[in-house]
């Protein structure tokens, strides 16, 4: 959009009015929502109003709609669920209810409204808008308003956030809460996991999602469960008997606990509720072992939003203020929602259809449809965890050898990479060797081979199983080269941070001096300082700001009795502010970038990994070995590997929407060696949405809005990232 247009939306801001509510069930990260919203519409010259609780404040009106001001939402960003409040609302179902909810709103100038809530809440919000006319038309002819401010009140602007911790709405990647609740989640697992050992027991998880089986599913790819149910794809008839034969199996094989994660809405194929309880009696009666249900309720909404949650939270209410003032009477009331990592506008009702579509389709048993339409990420979520789950003899061997090491500092994630690697590759039939302390114990032939169970247990894991260094293969080429030879490797997949790209850089660049570096080299990027080339989003960058975020919050509590107090943070990245940024924006910092005199938090790398590293890692790893299976393939002739092309060593990244493969050699045209990061980094654009929501006076130039998308079975096969 141009620099004048849009400057032109921001005068277009004074004189409109914009009223926030949240509705439905809570969701961690509405209060950052509702920050967003309130600040950007103050930022563009609006007046805001808070409505408290939800449709019941709107029809009931009076002390219900309130002003806002800049410090109304100050310090609720870092609160869990909604400082506003939220009410389910008979009256607003009928339209006696909506004709009161007109009036109120008629009565404060308010001609644009912001929802946040699930499905039910913005089908409301939407009949609202269609019968907003013939609303204000009765108003006049009961006398309640003159025909003036009808007039002046002609037009109704609705644009919807979704908030859900279930992630059960077609069309986005994320609603808000749903990463806050994988938290919950996976807080619990790990709790239970260390218990569950102790004392050799199976724990039956439960977890919300009546009709959608997303927390179940990114749970159990998250905790490597030994089995799952989801309401989307009930198991086949006869499970009980397979289930007891594999928990059987893995205790056979010394592991000391089983989890079982069920979706509270589990059926089977005939549509009869599958119960915690249920799971539990036949475990007990048919193995004997201890076996315990724990039921998690609502502590998945509970606690503090996660950082992604208050970041998604934030940009998704700036970008509906501005759907708000870019709304024209031809505009179709549309949700804000994230793809990659950009903002994008989808026509609520388009939304809305689909999600109708998918419980159509699981009533009437058509499952395969039903995982199709939550979209293709839900789709791949669910073929990767029956992959990993348990072993499956491959078809046949194959002829080639991979070996996996970590390369640079420890980041959460690269235990889960592996596992997932080491797994896929064993399935690909493949021999799979990992290396530890990266490219020095390549050079040393600190080689082993590696089978399936060799990497259980290793999903949760912070830090690095495998060992890692900062070496670089230019100090020892020659016995790398040597190694590579003897164990016959024909694909190096490494996993790391800067040192890992420009290692893997340097070893193409040898090629032409060794002929044993002709082979297939894939990095999968593990940094907390997300600066390697190739990629939006490194593995561990996310755990690495919840862990930033956490210590600033403790900072702010124990700051928040005291005036005139600054704190100044430090954090770690190197030259790449990435960290500091998205930090910033998650605990609602005044500035970021800061350096002198700091209040230093070294330990960033610790930690267990967020379900997001977890779940980005297990992906990565399976993609990155399926991508070089493919290419070894390809380059095999006459019983050996020869791969000299620019194609067959790349980095694997999310790139805005897609999973990309980028040549090393291509990145290293647009990579500043000095600084160690990309010469463009997306994450600059957050820097405005962190000024302006700190109140800098700013000009809004450089904003960019979110494109209208539409909502097809097309479009929610496309595989979209993570």
């Amino acid at each position: 959009m141009a620099a004048a247009e849009l400057e032109r939306l921001r005068m277009a801001g004074a004189g409109m009015a914009i009223a926030v509510l949240t509705s439905g069930g809570d969701a961690q990260g509405m209060n950052a929502a509702v920050r967003a919203v309130t600040r950007m519409g103050i930022y563009v010259g609006a007046k805001v109003f808070l409505i408290y609780e939800g449709y019941e404040g709107l029809v009931e009106g009076g002390d219900n709609i309130k002003q806002a001001n800049w410090l109304s939402v100050s310090n609720i960003i870092q609160l869990g669920g909604t400082v506003i409040g939220s009410a389910r609302c008979k009256a607003f179902t009928t339209r006696a209810g909506r004709l009161r909810a007109a009036r109120n709103l008629v009565e404060h100038g308010i001609t644009n409204l912001c929802v946040i809530g699930g499905d039910g809440s913005l089908t409301g919000a939407d009949i609202f808008r269609s019968e907003w006319g013939g609303l204000l038309e009765e108003l006049v002819r009961d006398g309640q308003i003159s025909e003036e401010v009808a007039r002046e009140n002609c037009r109704l602007n609705i644009v919807g956030l979704v908030g859900s911790i279930d992630n059960d709405f077609c069309g986005t990647d994320m609603t808000i809460g749903t990463d806050s609740a994988l938290h919950r989640i996976m807080e619990v697992i790990d709790a239970i996991t260390t218990t569950a050992q102790s004392h050799q027991r199976t724990f039956v998880l439960e977890v919300m999602g009546r009709h959608c089986g997303y927390l179940a599913l990114v749970s159990g790819l998250a905790s490597g469960a030994d089995w799952l149910f989801i309401p989307e794809s009930p198991p086949e008839d006869g499970w009980e008997d397979l289930m007891c034969e594999r928990l059987g199996e893995t205790r056979s094989r010394g592991s000391r606990l089983n989890i079982i994660i069920i979706a509270e809405g589990a059926i089977d194929r005939s549509g009869k509720p599958i119960s915690s309880n249920y799971v539990k009696d036949l475990v007990v009666q048919r193995l004997g072992f201890d076996t315990r249900v724990t039921v998690l309720g609502h502590v998945q909404r509970g606690g503090t939003p996660s950082a992604f949650d208050r970041v998604l939270s934030s940009k998704m209410g700036m970008e509906a203020v501005m759907a708000l003032l870019e709304a024209t009477p031809d505009t179709p009331a549309c949700v804000v929602s994230l793809s990659g990592n950009q903002s994008v506008r989808l026509p609520l009702m388009e939304c809305v259809q689909v999600t109708k579509d998918v419980q159509k389709a699981m009533d009437e048993k058509r499952f395969e449809e039903a995982i199709q339409l939550r979209g293709r990420s839900f789709e791949n979520n669910w073929n990767i965890y029956k992959l990993l789950a348990h072993q499956k003899p491959a078809q046949e061997k194959s002829p080639f050898s991979l070996a996996i090491l970590n390369v640079g500092a420890p980041a959460a994630g690269m235990n889960a990479a592996v596992r997932s690697a080491v797994r896929i590759g064993i399935c690909q039939g493949h021999t799979v060797y990992v290396v530890s302390d990266g490219f020095e114990g390549l050079s040393k032939g600190q080689i082993r081979e590696v089978g399936w169970h060799d990497v259980a247990g290793w999903l949760g894991r912070g830090g690095s199983m495998l060992g890692t260094k900062r070496t670089l293969p230019k100090t020892c080429m020659e016995k790398i080269v040597e190694n590579v030879r003897k164990f016959n490797i024909q694909g190096l997949l490494v996993i790391g941070g800067f040192e890992a790209y420009e290692g893997v850089l340097q070893l193409v660049e040898a090629r032409g001096q060794y002929e044993e570096l002709c082979i297939i080299m894939c990095v999968i990027p593990a940094t907390i300082s997300n600066n390697v080339p190739g990629t939006d989003f490194s593995l561990g960058s996310d755990t690495a700001v919840n862990a930033a975020m956490e210590s600033c919050d403790r900072i702010k509590q124990s700051a928040s009795g005291t005036k005139r107090r600054v704190f100044i943070v430090e954090t770690m990245g190197g030259y790449c502010g990435y960290l500091s940024t998205v930090t910033g924006i998650a605990v609602g910092a005044d500035a970021a970038y800061v350096y002198e005199d700091p209040f230093t938090i070294h330990d960033l790398k610790g930690g267990a990994p967020t379900p997001f590293d977890r779940n980005y890692g297990t992906k990565l790893g399976v993609k990155a070995v399926l991508w070089m299976s493919e290419k070894l393939q390809e380059v095999y002739r006459k019983g050996r590997v020869f791969a000299n092309s620019g194609d067959s060593a790349c980095v694997i990244g999310l790139r805005k929407k897609v999973v990309a493969f980028s040549p090393v050699t291509e990145l290293k045209k647009v990579t500043d060696f000095e600084h160690r990061l990309p010469q463009e980094q997306w994450w600059l654009n957050l820097r405005l949405m962190l000024k302006m929501l700190a109140n800098y006076q700013i000009s809004l130039t450089e904003y960019i809005s979110g494109k209208m998308e539409h909502v097809t079975r097309r479009t929610l096969s496309i595989e979209k990232g993570f």
